[in-house]
């Protein structure tokens, strides 16, 4: 009980709560001080199929315009105890008769969530891997093609589209053993398929795409973040036949080379996934230009002397 003021006793009384009824009653006159209040706690139920489970959950599952049904299938399951054991035997046969058509949707939806939480990916990014996946199964069958090379091909697109890319390799390392050239075969066959309805999405990569993400993986500070974003947007003026995932490796190495904190071509390989001999092709490119385009307040032209001379090497670019 709580303590509300009276008008009738003109004072503080203690009240009681009808929750039925929604009143508040003054427990000394019996006054109603307070008729049809709200109750704003959670109404929560119990939808487990056991008595003792704790499920507090307060709705079904959400509302998904990409199925049949929008994700609202009723499914019958078995009862426990020999007083279910007709009515199993009746409604449990028609259960497979019914079966979820979008079955094989809801699975694939499940393994592209699966996948975009391995790599740390916003909803928006999954959603719309699950909207490019829901038309290329609409507009043709996928028997007999790698459904998970597919999946991953729907979830890199998806990467491109909302302006936050993912290496090919880093959608392999979530894709269930896929290789490269499988999911570049699956994006070849889904931008062809959606060539119409996709239009030019999936704009254009830049090594400043990858920068901050990487930066990040290293632990570098701001300054050098801030640095190597502006080295890879003047890379873009030069003639630098290079991917652009190999040149945002490539400037790492150098800032940090120019940095206090100067991190190893391995630790740099590692949180870019690009071959040590690939970084060192790229940065080989880049050193004649070095002086145009490393920031001034960043380093001066004497510490660009000391840069190391890294050798040619063969590398997977």
């Amino acid at each position: 009980m709580a303590d509300t003021y009276c008008k009738d006793c003109k004072k503080q009384t203690e009240v009681v709560f009808d929750h039925a009824a929604g009143d508040t009653i003054c427990s000394e006159c019996g006054l109603i001080l307070e008729s049809h209040s709200i109750d704003e706690t959670s109404e929560w139920r119990n939808f487990a199929n056991e008595s003792n489970d704790n499920d507090p959950v307060r709705v079904g599952g959400p509302y998904n315009p990409l199925l049949t049904d929008g994700g609202l299938t009723t499914v019958i399951s078995k009862p426990n105890g020999s007083s279910g054991e007709f009515l199993g035997s009746s409604l449990g046969k028609w259960q497979p008769r019914s079966a979820n058509p979008d079955r094989s949707l809801i699975q694939a939806f499940k393994s592209i969530g699966i996948m975009s939480d391995r790599l740390g990916l916003v909803t928006t990014i999954k959603d719309r891997a699950n909207e490019i996946y829901k038309k290329v199964e609409d507009q043709k069958p996928l028997k007999g093609r790698n459904l998970d090379a597919i999946l991953g091909a729907c979830l890199y697109i998806a990467c491109r589209q909302e302006n936050k890319a993912r290496t090919v390799k880093e959608i392999c390392s979530v894709a269930n053993g896929t290789t490269k050239k499988e999911i570049g075969r699956a994006k070849e066959f889904i931008v062809k398929l959606l060539e119409g309805e996709m239009g030019s999405e999936m704009g254009t990569i830049h090594a400043a795409d990858y920068m901050r993400r990487f930066c990040s993986n290293l632990g570098m500070s701001n300054e050098e973040v801030k640095a190597a974003q502006e080295v890879v947007i003047k890379s873009e003026d030069l003639d630098i036949r290079r991917s652009p995932i190999s040149i945002a490796a490539a400037v790492i190495y150098i800032i940090t080379q120019l940095s206090g904190d100067k991190k190893p071509l391995k630790d740099i390989s590692i949180a870019t996934r690009v071959a040590e001999g690939t970084i060192k092709n790229s940065y080989k490119d880049l050193h004649p230009h070095l002086s145009r385009l490393i920031p001034s307040w960043f380093a001066e032209e004497e510490d660009l002397k000391n840069l190391p001379n890294l050798q040619n090497a063969k590398g997977d670019d």
